[in-house]
Parts: structure tokens; sequence; C-alpha cells
């Protein structure tokens, strides 16, 4: 004969039990949604009674329960239910703010009378059976007068059913979760608070930078086309033609940083638009070669492709786009001029084109970084050249949705090299040959 002493005295220990592995997963690194999953396990391990149950969440912007965890139930096909505020035994709970404990099945048919029939269809079908609850127990989940949601376990046996101390020990279940959610919603709102903060400090940043850099320009402009409509001067042709130079110059350095921004904005509404078509690398890297020559007389661009590099498909204008900021940036961070070698190498399944510069590098903790947004490079040698610290994140993202990739070396005082790869799908053999053009 059992011992109803001894019996309480197992039940409560392993009510105990529960609460200790809850409170230890309360301070592990768990997600909420192991969490919860882990407080059903639980339950199922110490509730007898329980056949099936749930944790339902309020989604205040949808104006609905959502399932967060269950037991019995096919939570796949659960997270079709549409529960509202008041609905059920559940949305009662919530509203009441107050457990319930429905210790027969009138009393259960009773609450759930006002179910909508197609979340009682969606409740049966998770369920696999037509069979309604015929005892059923639910506690709201809340700290202090937030409410998250509502702890619902019912029983499908009519020989099983709760009592006031399953009650008792779920409302306690239930208080745990409440600071569990509420733990990771404060944890997600700081996150949001400092990203947010993050983000409009960069923002504020390289707005103050951009309305600086685009007055140099502007400046410039503003300066020459001044200096050129005076009367009073007279300008040789040679210096008439010189300060056109200037002024266009000025020009294209407001394009580049406004193409920049615009071409930032369309990643961040996800409008970048691909359209790929066969082309070749090495006529692009000879084209903005050509332009480093007429517009620069300190560096000296050397393009260096194999005779047999593959054709292939990408988008012309975002490739183009791709060597553009990264020969503007060799260029920008060579101010004492020297080479740019454009170079491409074959392998059997991609392409690799480098950029390399002999300019001043780049220090190893400012290469991680490299391709954030508004990043630019923090050092005395880098504080007067312009930019907009967009260019290698557009450049990563264009490469990056070509099925390639994009990655830097570099030493300080030593120059940098940026290497991208594109997919091609011309057989190649492992070892090409090798031909410069300067």
């Amino acid at each position: 004969m059992t011992n109803p002493t001894q019996s309480y005295t197992e039940h409560l220990a392993d009510e105990l039990h529960a609460l200790t592995e809850v409170a230890k997963a309360l301070a592990s690194p768990f997600g909420l949604s192991e969490l919860l999953e882990a407080v059903m396990k639980t339950i199922v391990n110490v509730l007898e009674p329980a056949d099936v149950g749930a944790i339902m969440l309020w989604d205040q912007s949808a104006g609905l329960f959502r399932p967060a965890a269950a037991i019995g139930y096919n939570i796949e096909i659960l997270k079709e239910i549409e529960l509202r505020s008041g609905e059920s035994i559940t949305g009662k709970v919530y509203d009441e703010a107050r457990p319930r404990l429905l210790r027969a099945a009138k009393e259960v048919e009773q609450a759930m009378a006002d179910m909508h029939p197609s979340n009682r269809q969606v409740m049966m079908r998770s369920l696999g059976t037509e069979k309604m609850p015929h005892c059923a127990v639910a506690v709201p989940i809340m700290v202090g007068e937030r409410k998250f949601g509502v702890l619902v376990l019912e029983t499908l046996d009519h020989k099983k059913q709760f009592n006031e101390d399953n009650l008792a020990f779920l409302h306690t279940l239930a208080d745990l979760v409440a600071l569990a959610i509420d733990r990771e919603r404060l944890k997600t709102k700081a996150d949001n608070v400092r990203d947010i903060r993050q983000v409009e400090r960069m923002r504020s940043e390289v707005m103050a930078t951009l309305s600086h850099e685009l007055r140099m320009p502007l400046s410039t402009i503003k300066g020459y086309s001044t200096a050129l409509l005076m009367d009073e001067l007279q300008w040789s042709d040679e210096k008439h033609k010189e300060l056109l130079h200037l002024i266009e110059e000025a020009c294209d350095d407001m394009e580049g940083m406004l193409k920049d921004m615009l071409d930032s904005s369309l990643i961040e509404v996800e409008r970048l638009e691909m359209e790929r078509q066969p082309m070749r690398l090495p006529h692009i890297a000879r084209d903005l070669a050509t332009e480093i020559q007429q517009r620069d007389k300190i560096h000296t661009p050397v393009v260096d492709f194999p005779p047999d590099f593959p054709i292939v498909e990408a988008d012309p204008r975002w490739i183009r786009q791709v060597f553009r900021n990264i020969i503007d940036n060799a260029v920008k961070y060579s101010p004492e001029g020297g080479l740019i070698v454009i170079k491409g190498e074959t392998r059997p399944t991609d392409v690799v084109i480098s950029v390399a510069d002999q300019g001043i590098g780049i220090s190893p903790e400012n290469l991680i970084p490299l391709f954030e947004k508004y990043h630019r490079v923090q050092s005395p040698a880098s504080l007067h050249v312009p930019g907009t610290g967009l260019g290698l994140l557009l450049a990563r993202t264009i490469i990056e949705a070509h099925g390639g990739r994009i990655w830097i070396e570099s030493k300080v005082d030593e120059g940098t090299t940026v290497y991208f790869s594109l997919p091609h799908n011309t057989p190649v053999p492992l070892l090409t040959s090798s031909r410069s053009d300067s």
C-alpha cells in the first residue's frame, strides 16, 4: 500500500526539481524559444495529468496569440490559429490576469464556447483528434502589470484531473517564464537602443563628413568659376584649361560621393537589381586604367590578365562600379603615387581579380570593419582622404550578389591589395599562361 505522506513528499520533490531546472535554464545562455521548450518538457515530466498544452504569447502588433512552445500539439499547425483577446480559455485568462482551473468537460466547453470555428478546426488538426479537453488549467504569464501571454494545460483523458496544487505549481512556473520573457525583451530593447544609437552616431558622423567633403569640391567649383568669370583677370589658354580641369575633377568627386549614397540606399531597401550578361573583365580593367592615366600623373596603372581569361556572367554596370570603387581607394590611399596593379587569375570554378597599391596600408585592427557601413580607416595619413565610407560595402554587396567574395590584405606603409572573386562556367586548365599590359 502506498504511503500518502511519501507520495506527497515525492511529488513535492519532483516539483522542486522541476523549478530548479527551469531556474537553471533562466540563468543559462539559452534563447527564449529554447527556454520555453525546456519549460514544457519539464511540465510533461512532473504533471502526469497533462496530455497537451501550450505557451501562448500575445502579439501586440497582430492583436493575436501566437504559440511559442507546445506539448501534444503539432506546433506548426497550431501556428495557424488566430485566437483573439477574450476568446476561449487563453483569451479569458489573459484579459482577467488570473488563473483558471476547469475541472470538468462542461466547464471547459463553456469557456471555449466563443472560440471561432476556424480556430477550433486548427486546434483539432494540431491535436490529430476531434476529442475535446476534459479538464484544463491556465495561468497568466506576467510581471507586475505587464502581461505576456498564457500557459495552458489540458487533459484528454476523463480519468485525469488537475488540482489546486497543480495550479500553484504552474503559477510559479509561469512567473519564471515571465521573468525570462521580460529579461529577453529588455535585452532586445537595450540592444536595439544601442544599435539605434550606434547607427545614429555613425549617420551623424557620416553626414558631418559628407557635408565637409561636399563643401570642398563645391568651394573649388565656386572659386574657380568665379575667377574665370572675372573680367578684370586675363587668363592664358593654358591656365583657362587648367582651371576648367580642376572644376571637372571637383564635379567628379561630388558625383562619386552622391552615387555612393544613392547606391547605398538601394541596398538598404533591397533594390539592387542585377542584369547579368557575358562580359570580359580585362576590358573594364583597361578602360579604368586609361582613366587613371588621363587624370592622374603620379600613379602608374598596370593591367595583368592571362590571354585566355574566361568570360563571366555578370552585370556590367555593377561590376564596373566594384572596379571603380576599389581602384579609387587605391589611388586615394596612395597619395605619394606609385603602381596600381590590376591583376586577373583563373581558377577551376572562379576568377580572382586583385587591385594592389603602394600606399599607406591598413593596420590589422582596421581590416575587419572595412566592409561595414560608413567605416573609414582612422589614421593620421588618411585624415584628408575624401570619401563616404560606403565604397567597400557596395563592392561586397555586389560581389556577394554575384556568388563571389571579397577580401583584403594589407601592411602599414607597404600598401594594400583588394581581391574579389566571381564564378565562371568555362572549363579551364589548372595552369594558365600570363601576359602584362600597362
